[in-house]
């Protein structure tokens, strides 16, 4: 090796060693840093829907604490968490989706929607308050009994990776009071 490859070894050495002692480690849920933000807590979602799934409310409660249990490394607590989730579910519903030449249903449209109330308190300018919504199709054959345990876990899903995913998102909207 001779001196010229020495010092670019050198010099290639002392810039890594500076990128890396510069970067610091965030954890991230969004991929946004969150630098303050230590604990969060999700509150139990009422459902208030005109149809009610007995099971609806726990289970999308649960499902929202283990999603930001096994994706990020904030401390789940009972109340008062740095973030906090809290809400109802406001929607429970099927509706015809595609309509055949004798009018009637091909598809029926099954939804749910979930009003969540997002509370930021390090930067309360984040928090947010937002209805999500999902829907899954079903053959209008098949009643909503035979169906909904299939996809109401879908659903749920769908609307738990909104709202994770998107949170930085909601968040910047200037009108998400809906």
């Amino acid at each position: 090796m001779n001196n010229r490859s020495k010092k670019y070894l050198v010099v290639v050495l002392v810039l890594s060693l500076c990128l890396i002692s510069a970067c610091k480690v965030r954890y991230s849920m969004t991929g946004a840093s969150l630098t303050t933000e230590k604990t969060i807590s999700v509150q139990y979602f009422q459902n208030r829907a005109d149809i009610v799934n007995p099971t609806l409310s726990q289970e999308f409660t649960e499902a929202l604490k283990d999603k930001f249990i096994s994706q990020t490394s904030l401390e789940m607590v009972t109340d008062g968490g740095d973030l906090n989730f809290e809400g109802e579910i406001v929607g429970y519903s099927t509706d015809p989706a595609a309509i055949t030449g004798d009018e009637t249903a091909a598809l029926n449209r099954f939804t749910i929607r979930i009003k969540v109330n997002f509370i930021n308190e390090v930067d309360p300018s984040k928090s947010f308050e937002y209805t999500f919504r999902h829907y899954a199709d079903y053959d209008s054959q098949n009643s909503l009994d035979a169906v909904e345990g299939e996809l109401v876990p879908e659903i749920l899903e769908n609307i738990i990776e909104d709202i994770f995913n998107n949170l930085d998102e909601w968040s910047k909207k200037d009108n998400w009071k809906r």
